[in-house]
């Protein structure tokens, strides 16, 4: 094995456990936030700085790892999936890339000012508890705009073009790819107030879509045109 195809070959699997910590990921943070805190059905700043006193320990390594690590991985994966796919359509392929990058930036930024935020009204709220409520009236709506509570825009919209590019290519499974369109389409229309539901939608099908995702990079092997060196500034090929 050569030195591309060694170094393809750890792309892929690096790649692989990557969608698969991003689909555990999922799977931790939907009953922790929806049950186990139940954040979602605090309806008031105060209560929801009691939540946030009363949960500090466990909130802080849940917003740890599924926002600030889940925003590592996520990139981490779209560079696999780049690799993967920049030989069928160069220009789509950087665009997918860029976005999941500016998704992954946001989710990181989230998880620092949720993080940080929370450690300071703890310490707030034990010397001025109306001070303490006030501070997160300020931080939480800047977390949540930057972690996609208008709308899943960024990852609806990265994994609607990895799976057009998969859907063309034919270097994904085809199922996965129609998957994918599904799973883009719900995070896009989630950006619509009277469909911000889909956002559950879109979480719940990803789970399926990272983890499968995962399988396969782990499991194929990557054709042999992966193996050539195609620098980011190519120009597209005709079929694009």
């Amino acid at each position: 094995m050569g030195t591309s195809e060694r170094q393809s070959a750890g792309s892929r699997k690096v790649g692989g456990f990557a969608a698969l910590y991003l689909a555990l990921a999922y799977i931790a943070a939907f009953p922790y936030y929806l049950v186990v805190v139940d954040y979602q059905g605090a309806t008031t700043a105060a209560e929801k700085v009691a939540l946030v006193i009363g949960n500090y320990p466990s909130m802080y390594a849940m917003y740890v790892a599924s926002y600030m690590v889940f925003g590592i991985a996520l990139a981490v994966l779209a560079f696999a999936l780049h690799d993967r796919l920049q030989v069928h359509a160069p220009t789509a392929a950087r665009l997918a890339t860029a976005v999941a990058l500016l998704w992954s930036a946001a989710l990181v930024a989230t998880g620092m000012i949720y993080t940080y935020g929370m450690t300071t009204i703890v310490a707030l709220a034990k010397t001025d508890p109306a001070q303490a409520i006030a501070a997160w009236l300020g931080i939480e709506p800047v977390a949540l705009g930057l972690g996609s509570a208008g709308g899943e825009f960024l990852g609806g919209l990265w994994v609607l073009l990895v799976s057009w590019v998969a859907l063309r290519s034919g270097l994904l499974p085809k199922a996965l790819g129609w998957l994918g369109v599904a799973v883009g389409m719900a995070g896009l229309v989630s950006v619509m107030p009277p469909l911000k539901d889909a956002t559950y939608a879109f979480g719940l099908l990803q789970i399926v879509w990272f983890a499968w995702v995962g399988v396969v990079l782990l499991r194929t092997k990557a054709p042999a045109s992966e193996h050539a060196s195609v620098p980011l500034n190519a120009v597209p090929v005709a079929s694009e």
